[in-house]
């Protein structure tokens, strides 16, 4: 690993009104890592995650992407946003558009692909999370698991350098979560960088490599997997794993 981080958060906060979400968050995502961000409802997770793509605008602190301040020193926001691709909880998938369409668009329209290429590239990725056989169905013909893993399709069509992931399996039916969870985890196996919001334990446990759990706009406590669920530090943590994991 480098010693430079892929993505550094600095000192980041944000408020909607008089209402403080984040409170001065840092932290710092290496390339390969898989961290899972957790925490109850309400904690800044999905804030967090959206002030790295920039969907929302931090109101202090810094995000750096290779070094470099997002809002001031990248030159094409929506090729960054290709660069760190998301993962939304309502898959955000174009209703209109067939599922090939819905992840060649934006490969056309970003990074200037032909439509050959980016539907080479998009079948490749549509087959690769079990969705090729439904390419030209709409978003209203599939399921919810399936229009997850056409959304991760997507991004992934994008050679994203870095994934989000804000709640991926939480408008999910139980029995649809697993498939998006594989896809997931072998994600995770292959190398690829990952920040995953997520409520699903047993995925941050076994899958993640670092685990960041947030209370009330602040990073509470962060550690291995082993170290934030065998042998957690504040009461905090502990009381909300107690929650969790008794449930």
């Amino acid at each position: 690993m480098t010693n430079q981080p892929v993505i550094e958060i600095k000192g980041l906060k944000k408020s909607f009104g008089n209402v403080a979400v984040l409170k001065g968050i840092d932290l710092k995502v290496s390339a390969g890592e898989v961290v899972a961000i957790i925490g109850s409802s309400g904690s800044g997770k999905s804030t967090m995650l959206r002030c790295i793509n920039l969907l929302e605008t931090p109101t202090e602190g810094q995000i750096l992407w290779h070094g470099k301040n997002v809002q001031t020193e990248i030159d094409s926001l929506s090729k960054y946003r290709a660069s760190v691709g998301m993962v939304f909880q309502q898959f955000n998938l174009y209703a209109n558009l067939t599922v090939l369409q819905n992840c060649t668009l934006p490969q056309i329209k970003v990074l200037g692909r032909s439509k050959a290429e980016a539907e080479r590239i998009a079948k490749d990725y549509l087959d690769r999370v079990g969705m090729l056989p439904y390419q030209n169905a709409r978003p209203a013909q599939i399921s919810g698991g399936q229009k997850q893993r056409v959304a991760i399709a997507r991004a992934l069509s994008m050679n994203p350098e870095v994934l989000l992931f804000d709640e991926p399996t939480s408008a999910l039916d139980p029995e649809m979560v697993g498939e998006v969870l594989a896809v997931m985890k072998t994600l995770a196996q292959e190398g690829m960088t990952m920040l995953v919001v997520t409520h699903e334990m047993a995925f941050a446990r076994d899958v993640s490599s670092r685990v960041v759990y947030m209370n009330q706009g602040v990073v509470c406590e962060e550690g291995t997997p082993a170290e934030v669920f065998g042998n957690p530090q504040k009461q905090e943590t502990k009381d909300f794993l107690a929650r969790f994991l008794n449930a």
